[in-house]
This record gives C-alpha cells, sequence and structure tokens, in this order.
C-alpha cells in the first residue's frame, strides 16, 4: 500500500484517484487498487470515475445516521459553503420499518445546512441506498457525491457488499469519501 504509506508519511488531507469503475468477478481477479485505498486511508478519499465532469454547483450527501455519515455531513456542507453550491441530501430507508428514521436523519442534515444559510433539497426515500443515491445524483446532476466510509477493506466489502463501492463503480459523477476521525 504505497499510496497509503505516502499520505501518512507526507500527512496529506486527501487522496484524489481515478477508477476503471470495474465490478464483480473483474474486480475480484484483478483486485481494486482504489477499493485498498479507500479501506486501509486514515484520510478522505476522492475518487474519479473515467469521463467524469467534477464541479461543485450541487453536491450530494448521503446520510444513514453514523458516524461516518456525519462527518460526511460536516465536510459537504464546508465545501458548499466554499464553493456556493447547492446540497441535495438523501437518507434511504432499507425497509419500510426505517422510514421514520431516515427522516430523523435528514433532519439533522438539513439543520446543520441550514445553520450556515445554504440552499438544499432533502429527500428520504426507500430502497436500496446505492439504488437511491445514484439515481437521484443522475436525476439532479450531481458533481459530486459525499458519503462516509466504514473503512472495509476490499474482502470484506466483496463478502458483505458495500453501497460505497457500488456508488462508485456505478456513478459518472465524483465521489468524495470521508473518514470519521
Amino acid at each position: 500500500m504505497d499510496i497509503v504509506n505516502a499520505a501518512v508519511m507526507e500527512h496529506v488531507d486527501m487522496i484524489v484517484m481515478g477508477t476503471h469503475g470495474r465490478r464483480g468477478i473483474k474486480k475480484l481477479i484483478m483486485g481494486s487498487v482504489t477499493g485498498n485505498v479507500i479501506g486501509h486511508a486514515h484520510c478522505n478519499v476522492l475518487v474519479v470515475p473515467p469521463d467524469a465532469k467534477t464541479d461543485y454547483r450541487s453536491i450530494l450527501i448521503a446520510t444513514d445516521g453514523s458516524i461516518q455519515s456525519t462527518a460526511a455531513a460536516s465536510e459537504a456542507v464546508a465545501i458548499a459553503k466554499r464553493y456556493g453550491s447547492s446540497l441535495i441530501i438523501v437518507s434511504v430507508a432499507p425497509s419500510a420499518a426505517e422510514v421514520s428514521f431516515a427522516g430523523e436523519n435528514l433532519k439533522q442534515v438539513m439543520e446543520l445546512a441550514e445553520k450556515e444559510g445554504l440552499k438544499k433539497e432533502g429527500m428520504a426515500l426507500p430502497g436500496k441506498p446505492h439504488e437511491v443515491i445514484l439515481e437521484i445524483a443522475k436525476q439532479k446532476h450531481v458533481g459530486l457525491i459525499v458519503i462516509g466510509s466504514h473503512g472495509k477493506t476490499s474482502l470484506m466489502s466483496c463478502l458483505m457488499g458495500s453501497v460505497t463501492e457500488r456508488v462508485i463503480s456505478l456513478t459518472e459523477s465524483a465521489v468524495l469519501i470521508v473518514k470519521a476521525s
């Protein structure tokens, strides 16, 4: 992990990487440098897919109420404030029983954006998290998706699945993976 070691030695705040967007068996056979960096880095990682047009006019924040998504929301709000971006805040309920929990997560991030006087739009939606995030990002022409990371390594995410990895491999937007300190 030369990239991660260099980031530690140089005290970097963010690693910026491109990705080929490989999925499934190709990724399992060939591995994923980006996935390994995300899993092992102690700093934020910005992943830019092929042909991405990265801009900060519209930023999507994906929140699930975790410590990681709270850190991601703070980072997204700071970026939006710096660049005058509008925020699209998405909280996904994987089941009908979790809709009220998703609404509470959404409310917390909306209040954070409100305190900073940012233009925002929020939605708590049912569905598979990665599918909802990708669909809203595409509909709203999002230039940057900000998502928290649990820091699982590639093997763990292959076995357990990872919303972050699915979003990265399927999106046309840049994705900022925020690590909670």
